[in-house]
């Protein structure tokens, strides 16, 4: 019987919580491709969008590129008592390194926002560089998410 180790679980946060910059450059080329995401609506707009600002990303961090697929389909969700207990905008596949986004809302099908599609390609992209570049089975701890914020600072997003 092979037990679990509960070492690494612990390793891995520790790791990813002392890690809370992204340590790459950012071109004007990815602020440009920012903001250029941050009026988008259409999803053949977001898809070219998107893959150009991911390549860029990986090109920066020196990473492998991601593969991205933007569904015109509503997000997957469940609900309790007849509300959303539950949405899923997107999710990041380390092994194919792929990366698939619902570009409409859960309920109402109506196209994301723009701030809300970005929002979730950064999270999916944060979780493929934690697994590419720092080597983290990546999780949603503080580290995580200062990740993020800190790339979403270095694109300019937060000037919006």
């Amino acid at each position: 019987m092979k037990l679990f180790n509960f070492n690494f679980l612990q390793t891995n946060y520790e790791r990813s919580n002392k890690t809370i910059k992204i340590k790459i450059p950012i071109s004007d080329e990815a602020k440009k491709l920012t903001s250029l995401l941050l009026q988008s609506k259409e999803e053949k707009d977001r898809q070219s969008l998107g893959d150009l600002l991911l390549d860029e990303l990986a090109d920066l961090a020196k990473i492998d590129i991601v593969s991205l697929k933007i569904s015109d389909t509503k997000q997957y969700h469940k609900k309790r008592n007849g509300k959303i207990a539950m949405k899923q905008y997107g999710y990041y596949k380390p092994g194919s390194k792929y990366i698939y986004i619902s570009n409409r809302t859960a309920v109402r099908g109506q196209i994301l926002a723009p701030k809300t599609f970005l929002d979730t390609l950064l999270h999916e992209w944060t979780h493929h560089y934690d697994h590419q570049k720092l080597g983290l089975n990546s999780i949603h701890s503080a580290g995580f998410y200062a990740r993020l914020k800190d790339i979403k600072e270095k694109l300019g997003y937060f000037a919006y």
